[in-house]
């Protein structure tokens, strides 16, 4: 079914459409590679595959039953974030992002769009309850990155990091009906933003080639950071390496915090929640990397996978502790 096509009064199918809804039409019908709308999940495996390899390796540790969901979820999310690059300008972003808005309601009243990730997440809802206020939040959070890809104060970027990383992580623990726990919630929303900060200062050098700073504005003029000689330059600039200590230290800071509320079991997460709270291996493994570089976000090192990877997080599900 095409979106806001079907649906319409007859009379009323013969007017223009707006934008969003021709780009919707655009987008629903453009070819999808095999498995596409044939096999929805296949399709978002693959792109959770190749766009987000650490999140493809935690999928095993996920019932089989709820597999599809997880990489229905981690590729919605996939292809939100990569909206900013995927556009030429803001306006066609915001269509794309206008799509998403109308699939989520269609998800809701069982009339999904045809696009395999859409169908992927209307299959895994008759599942479980997958509250449609986070998938509309990460949207919003989303758009409003468009027009304001850079953060001014930390606290921006932190508020950024829990409508966008810790959000989906809330619809993870919706997937394995752990959202009304408390200890759950608050730990997934302080995982999140060392999540999303450690994901940002691995980019670091693709924004800055772009012209974007990722690390706050208050950070970088507190170091004495020349943002344009960052984007000239990159490695080396005055301050540079201080300010990604600071901001690495608001990551592992949460992170911490994250495992401190699970004092109480001696750090283990129940065997429910752990798949995903797996999600901080990697963030601990990045995050010692960099200390590892001396906080040079530039080193070439640091946009290598993680070769022990697999073992690392095979060691940490022996044990339940992230």
């Amino acid at each position: 079914m095409q979106l806001a096509a079907c649906s319409r009064p007859f009379a009323l199918r013969n007017l223009p459409l707006v934008p969003h809804q021709l780009l919707a039409r655009r987008y629903t019908n453009t070819p999808t590679p095999a498995g596409g709308l044939d096999d929805p999940v296949a399709y978002c495996r693959e792109l959770v595959r190749k766009n987000d390899y650490e999140s493809f390796l935690l999928s095993p540790f996920y019932p089989k039953e709820l597999q599809g969901g997880y990489f229905a979820l981690k590729a919605f999310y996939v292809e939100l974030a990569t909206v900013q690059e995927a556009v030429s300008n803001d306006m066609i972003g915001k269509m794309r992002m206008q799509f998403w808005k109308d699939a989520v309601k269609g998800i809701t009243d069982g009339r999904p769009p045809r696009h395999p990730i859409a169908l992927a997440l209307f299959e895994a809802s008759q599942r479980v309850n997958l509250p449609a206020y986070h998938l509309k939040r990460i949207i919003d959070a989303r758009e409003h990155e468009l027009h304001a890809p850079s953060h001014l104060t930390v606290d921006s970027a932190i508020s950024h990091a829990e409508a966008t990383t810790s959000t989906l992580l809330y619809l993870l623990l919706a997937l394995r009906s752990l959202h009304s726990s408390s200890t759950y919630s608050h730990a997934a929303s302080h995982l999140g933003v060392a999540q999303s900060i450690a994901t940002l200062l691995r980019a670091l050098p693709f924004h800055a080639s772009k012209g974007r700073m990722v690390i706050p504005a208050a950070i970088t003029a507190k170091h004495g950071v020349n943002q344009e000689d960052v984007f000239r330059t990159g490695p080396g600039t005055k301050g540079m390496d201080d300010a990604v200590f600071e901001f690495a230290t608001v990551a592992n800071d949460h992170l911490m915090t994250a495992r401190d509320m699970f004092k109480e079991t001696g750090g283990q997460v129940s065997q429910e929640a752990f798949p995903i709270f797996l999600a901080g291996v990697p963030v601990q493994s990045y995050l010692t990397r960099l200390e590892g570089v001396d906080f040079n976000a530039f080193h070439p090192s640091l946009q290598l996978r993680d070769w022990k990877m697999p073992w690392k997080v095979w060691r940490s599900s022996q044990t339940r502790r992230f």
